[in-house]
């Protein structure tokens, strides 16, 4: 690697100037050439309409809409089963998560009775929480 070049440019508001230079091999160090527009100093000022706190803003957006996506729906459809499930009654017909359908006979805390045979008066015991679906509001 015989030569090495270096670009550099600078931002000023006046004219803004591309500058190359080789670095032979005896140099040892780096060395780059920026001309400063009317001898000013090398302060680097952001712009944009937050100023500094704007990167700190958008991480707080970004948490906002993380917890809105993670946390709430989940939360939500969550109160709205248990609502569901505190609401049913005796004669509801209701599916649960496996995919059975009956009728509720008796709810005793959190076990529920179904009837699922007519005919040979089959009963299962399923917990409040297996229950999927009351059908017998969807016809209402």
């Amino acid at each position: 690697m015989k030569n090495i070049w270096i670009l550099a440019q600078t931002s000023g508001e006046g004219s803004s100037e591309l500058v190359s230079e080789p670095l032979s091999s005896q140099e040892t160090g780096t060395k780059t050439k920026a001309p400063e527009p009317n001898g000013a100093g090398s302060e680097t000022s952001r712009g944009g309409p937050f100023g500094d706190y704007g990167s700190v803003m958008l991480i707080v957006l970004m948490m906002v809409v993380f917890y809105f996506i993670m946390f709430r729906g989940p939360r939500k459809k969550q109160q709205e089963h248990r609502q569901m499930v505190q609401s049913l009654k005796k004669n509801d017909r209701v599916r649960t998560i496996g995919g059975i359908v009956g009728t509720v006979v008796d709810i005793k805390g959190d076990e529920v009775t179904l009837k699922v045979d007519e005919s040979n008066n089959t009963k299962i015991k399923v917990v409040s929480s297996a229950i999927g679906k009351n059908m017998s509001e969807e016809t209402k």
